[in-house]
């Protein structure tokens, strides 16, 4: 007689453990943590316990919790929270709107919702479907909403795609997202090998179904840390983020930046496109032997040319 496997507690993201308590055990579960399992993957019933932090757009939002409902056994205990401000105020109504007794609570600045999981949830399907990977025509590439700028060029990327000039030899997209900058980048005969490197998983799986370039090596790890060896690099292009959730970090830029001063050959070339007030000049002077603006103002975005 084989023995039903035990049920698995699950965390999603990093809910300050001051505001909902763990198992230390638990499996994270999200996406934007590499190597992290995917809540998608884990079968009805075979989650114990799930302590999210929630995330901040209401379809991703409602794709992760109706994910997370889905795979708990009923009657295990689902705990979100969220800051008040990026989604906590609409937590209550949407978990029970999912058919979940929740009792509410709040504390420093997080609305933190504790339910059981119904026997028979309401709304699931929906909420999975609206959340998923879809091919979107207005990109004509695959992506997914909770990516960043899932259904549209950002207006910083499209200024970078306009100085881009055809780019050669072996180089990396740091923080690549669904692959724009790739694919044009890939479309100089040029170039040998591009490295595409994202911390989100959905953002990665969706640059693998959007490119086909026997070029293109893509992985899903932090962009500023070293478990894609990257060295002796032509050039390297990037959109660096500059918020970590939710919250605005200048250094995480600056970290991007660092990564990719590491990467290059003496005389490789960085392309980076950035917000009008971020201070990354002084992080790029004293690193690059020559920094050139290429682009200023357009949309509130610059654009740097930085050779090694």
């Amino acid at each position: 007689m084989t023995s039903s496997p035990t049920p698995t507690a699950a965390v999603y993201g990093a809910p300050p453990r001051e505001l909902a308590e763990r198992e230390r055990a638990a499996v994270q579960v999200s996406p934007l943590v590499p190597g992290a399992a995917a809540l998608e993957d884990f079968a009805p019933g075979s989650l114990s316990e799930v302590v999210m932090l929630a995330p901040p757009g209401t379809v991703e939002r409602r794709y992760a919790v109706a994910l997370a409902l889905r795979a708990l056994a009923p009657g295990a205990a689902l705990t979100v929270m969220a800051p008040k401000d990026r989604g906590g105020s609409r937590l209550k109504k949407e978990l029970e709107a999912f058919g979940c007794a929740v009792d509410e609570t709040a504390k420093r600045h997080h609305r933190i919702c504790v339910a059981e999981r119904p026997a028979a949830p309401v709304g699931l399907d929906g909420a999975v479907a609206d959340g998923a990977p879809r091919r979107v025509e207005a990109l004509q590439l695959w992506s997914q909403p909770g990516v960043f700028s899932w259904d549209r060029i950002d207006p910083g990327t499209a200024l970078l795609l306009k100085q881009l000039p055809a780019l050669a030899g072996k180089g990396a997209d740091l923080g690549c997202g669904v692959g724009v900058l790739a694919r044009a980048v890939l479309a100089a005969p040029g170039v040998t090998r591009l490295d595409l490197i994202d911390n989100d998983r959905r953002a990665v799986d969706a640059a693998r179904r959007n490119i086909d370039d026997p070029r293109a090596a893509i992985a899903w790890a932090d962009a500023t840390g070293d478990a894609v060896p990257l060295e002796g690099l032509d050039f390297v292009v990037m959109n660096p983020p500059f918020h970590d959730g939710g919250t605005e970090d200048k250094a995480l830029g600056q970290r991007f930046i660092q990564r990719a001063h590491q990467a290059l050959r003496k005389g490789g070339t960085l392309w980076l496109v950035a917000n009008m007030h971020l201070p990354y000049e002084p992080i790029l002077t004293p690193l690059f032997a020559k920094v050139e603006r290429r682009a200023d103002g357009g949309g509130g975005y610059k654009v740097f040319e930085a050779r090694k």
